[in-house]
């Protein structure tokens, strides 16, 4: 009779569950039982796990094997469980000494020849050991980078069983040869369990070499100056206007604007993309917001998250603490519209299915552009509109009134003239309004230092109207145009964090009547008297 268990981490979407995975070996006729709510996959690591051991040189026991999973109840999946199962197996087979494993954690899947191929998941695995105490972690050799990111961990990366079990016993560890490359223009075959078919191809997720430069925009300065501010506080932005304006080229240009990830930061956007299968390789720590933007015929589970089983994330999560883009919004599914409202007022969506309850984060930056009718010429001076006063309602009445109810910044987005268009006055570049993004980022972090708020979108209404009081005679405009109907006492509270950003940008203490103004006509459309920004804003 012989009895080992080693660790694991069974992922429920980023979260890990710290798994003990118990051996026990009984007199009786050979079996391989493994319980403990295992799936498919994980199921058929009973035949990956016995040829690994064999060809790594070892002996398989010829007994009555039982491989527990523990805690039961959770569901298990993947083959990110076959290094653990297949030392534990070892370690209760004397092979290996059992002290030497039961304070380890194991992440990896077996070839069948004994390497070690890497899996995705590994950076939310090992967050969840080291939240669970762990201080010493096996994880293949690919993935031993992204592994290392966790602060407090010591991380062994190794390339095969066989390697492995010298390791743990004191032995010479053999030399494993690096895998031969592919030939050229051929993905590295080892690494396909990092990431999935199409996984970025529904969510729209995209990885930019080079940021586009805001000097490509030719005009459109009032675009400009909400982009500016979209950026400054965190502010969801919705572009209207013909096609050709410009629109997608402003949401593009929007990531280079925000500040680079903090370090708490880039784990949390890291540990989703590791878990959907995007992750880039050879980068193991994503640094830089990230940008998504989805094709309007995106279905609901590829947006907010979802798919068979246990829940994937959608585009909402892959766009964490980054930008998600909706081109074409009215052509999006009502029901996906809708679905954004949640994660868009608490950061965070929470997708319940049969298999479990699941929450990822999504606290990202909302752009969303439409056409002003199905022609788009409805707008355009000149240039007659095909489309009846019928079809132009039903076409802007996609977006529902609580969705944009939640948009901080509406712009109208005017044709390009030709004067602004050839005109050799230059518009300002990146990095000339991300320097004034990241001063106005840093006077709202100062003012809500001690508090778990960073940007003015994130600070309650409630807290801006009575801790943070504004000059006196600001709110009378808002007032009024709440006793009109034409602000809700949310749309008041998103005025309120507008302005905030506003004097932000102009370095103002407090916002007066001015930074109000603007912060209304933004939200409304209603002229203000605000002068429009002119030259390279």
């Amino acid at each position: 009779m012989g009895f080992a268990r080693t660790c694991s981490v069974a992922l429920v979407g980023v979260e890990g569950v710290v798994v003990e995975v118990q051996a026990d070996l009984e007199p009786g006729l050979a079996a391989f039982a493994l319980v403990g709510l295992p799936d498919k996959s994980l199921t058929e690591s009973r035949d990956r796990v016995r040829a690994a051991i064999v060809n790594s040189g070892e002996t398989w026991p010829q007994k009555k094997l039982t491989v527990g999973l523990s805690p039961a109840s959770v569901p298990k999946g993947g083959s990110g469980f076959d290094l653990a199962v297949a030392c534990a197996v070892l370690a209760a087979n004397d092979r290996i000494a059992p002290r030497s494993i039961a304070d380890l954690m194991m992440i990896g899947e077996l070839g069948l020849d004994g390497r070690v191929r890497p899996v995705r998941g590994v950076l939310p695995a090992v967050l969840a050991a080291a939240d669970a105490g762990y201080r010493h972690v096996v994880v293949p050799d690919r993935t031993t980078a992204e592994a290392a990111l966790v602060p407090g961990v010591s991380v062994l990366g190794v390339r095969s069983l066989r390697q492995l079990v010298a390791v743990l016993n004191d032995e010479l560890a053999p030399e494993e040869e690096e895998d031969a490359l592919p030939g050229e223009g051929r993905p590295d075959p080892i690494l396909a369990g990092l990431t999935v078919p199409g996984g970025g191809v529904g969510t729209g997720a995209v990885f930019h070499d080079q940021i586009p430069d805001m000097a490509d925009v030719s005009g459109q300065h009032t675009a400009r100056r909400a982009l500016e501010i979209s950026a400054a506080g965190g502010h969801h932005l919705y572009l209207k206007g013909p096609p050709g304006a410009g629109k997608t080229m402003l949401a593009e240009r929007l990531c280079g604007l925000l500040p680079p990830l903090t370090n708490q930061e880039s784990l949390e956007v890291t540990a989703v993309h590791s878990v959907a299968g995007i992750l880039p390789p050879g980068k193991p720590l994503v640094d830089t917001p990230p940008y998504c933007a989805p094709h309007h015929s995106a279905t609901m589970p590829s947006i907010v998250g979802g798919g068979s089983g246990l829940p994937r994330p959608g585009a909402v999560s892959l766009a964490h603490r980054g930008v998600l883009f909706m081109d074409e919004a009215p052509e999006f599914s009502g029901r996906v519209l809708d679905a954004m409202r949640q994660p868009l007022e608490s950061g965070h969506v929470v997708v319940a299915r049969s298999a479990g309850v699941m929450r990822l984060p999504a606290r990202f930056l909302l752009v969303l552009a439409a056409n002003p009718c199905p022609c788009g010429r409805y707008s355009l001076l000149g240039v007659g509109c095909d489309c009846s006063p019928t079809a132009v309602r039903r076409y802007q009445s996609r977006l529902s009134g609580p969705l944009l109810d939640r948009v901080d910044l509406r712009v109208d987005v005017e044709a390009v003239s030709r004067s602004e268009l050839t005109g050799a006055h230059p518009s300002e570049t990146t990095a000339q309004v991300a320097a004034r993004v990241r001063a106005a980022r840093e006077r709202a972090a100062a003012r809500y230092e001690g508090t778990p708020w960073r940007t003015n979108s994130e600070v309650p209404g409630h807290e801006l109207r009575t801790r943070w009081q504004l000059q006196p005679g600001a709110l009378r405009e808002a007032e009024r145009d709440m006793e009109r109907g034409l602000l809700t006492a949310r749309g008041l509270d998103r005025v309120l964090r507008v302005a905030w950003t506003v004097a932000d940008l102009a370095g103002i203490e407090r916002p007066g009547a001015v930074e109000m103004l603007e912060a209304l006509q933004l939200r409304t459309g209603v002229p203000r008297g605000v002068p429009e920004p002119v030259g390279g804003r």
